[in-house]
């Protein structure tokens, strides 16, 4: 798109190939950072920020929830650009990109553009060995399926986003819209990147460190049996699965299952996913204002006193009394910017 005269020049230059059933939240996500900081308030002129859809057809490319997206951007005519961000789709997927496609990403790398793998994109970029010896970030809901297609390999499941040099590795949903900021905020500036998350209503913008919202154990387990009933504990919080339920679902006995867990983890099925929804709990406790009875019942407990008295055996403390405790430590912490500063 060319420049309009008097316009200043774009600082950031985008493309994104979307595979197959892509992650649709993840790519509206980081795209509307970039809209929204490529122009003054909400009339998304791309002026400072740009953005293209590839493809080598001018066929829509359907989202994982059945919404399409169309392609402005032929793969022959793509330009230089400071970034190729890759939307995963279904896990399972092997074909999700074309050859086209992947030939045109290993022909970027290979120049030096920097890529971005989003949610399940970066299983894409793996597969490919375009981020072999890079720390790489997946969310914690795949990280096993990852571990399962690449067992050589160790991602990071702990943090919304990695930054290793020349890529970029997303878990996918929110954490979208905070790489994207962090991108803008390197190359437009500070204040577009927070007025960017702003107006999505995105109070603070976050660093790759921050933590993901699925929680691990304290002991991390190394049965696969005992991996992939955790795994499954991770998904259904809000409505627990009983033990008999997980034990059917992974074709084994329930005191099979109860005596893997102690052998790998020391703790029976019932103990590990009651430390899962309470580590979910005191999760939400520390990083929403959801009232108590809010976050008991989106992490399996009956009501606000079931969740208070379980705490209180388990941990020593009352949701109200670590919500104190919390906002008091808080108070006391010197403030630290999360963006790095500016390099224009």
């Amino acid at each position: 798109m060319p420049l309009s005269i008097g316009r200043p020049r774009k600082r950031l230059r985008v493309a994104f190939l979307l595979a197959d059933r892509f992650t649709l939240s993840a790519f509206a996500n980081f795209v509307d950072v970039l809209r929204l900081a490529a122009d003054e308030a909400d009339h998304s002129r791309p002026i400072l920020c740009d953005w293209s859809v590839l493809s080598d057809s001018p066929q829509a490319i359907r989202s994982s929830c059945g919404v399409r997206v169309q392609p402005d951007t032929r793969l022959r005519h793509a330009e230089n650009y400071d970034y190729i961000v890759v939307v995963g789709g279904l896990i399972g997927d092997s074909a999700a990109l074309n050859g086209e496609a992947l030939a045109f990403l290993e022909g970027r790398a290979a120049a030096g553009t920097p890529l971005v793998g989003l949610c399940t994109g970066v299983f894409i970029l793996q597969r490919m060995g375009l981020l072999k010896g890079y720390r790489c970030c997946v969310s914690w809901f795949h990280h096993q399926d990852f571990l399962d297609q690449f067992e050589a390999e160790t991602p990071i499941s702990d943090q919304i986003f990695v930054v290793d040099r020349d890529r970029l590795t997303c878990s996918g949903g929110h954490g979208a819209a905070h790489l994207a900021a962090f991108l803008v905020q390197r190359h437009v500036g500070q204040s577009a990147a927070i007025k960017s998350l702003n107006i999505m209503m995105i109070d603070d913008a976050m660093g790759g460190d921050k933590a993901q919202p699925g929680q691990a154990l304290t002991r991390r387990a190394t049965d696969e049996l005992v991996k992939r009933a955790v795994l499954r504990m991770q998904q259904h919080v809000e409505v627990p699965k009983t033990v008999e339920d997980l034990a059917r679902e992974l074709g084994v006995g329930r005191r099979t299952l109860e005596r893997r867990f102690l052998a790998d983890l020391r703790q029976t099925p019932l103990k590990a996913y009651l430390e899962l929804r309470l580590e979910r709990a005191l999760q939400r406790l520390r990083s929403t204002d959801a009232t108590i009875t809010e976050i008991a019942l989106a992490c399996g407990f009956c009501d606000g006193p079931h969740l208070s008295r379980t705490l209180k055996a388990e941990r020593g403390v009352t949701p109200a009394e670590y919500r104190k405790a919390q906002a008091g430590y808080e108070e006391d912490q010197p403030a630290v910017g999360v963006l790095l500063p500016n390099r224009n």
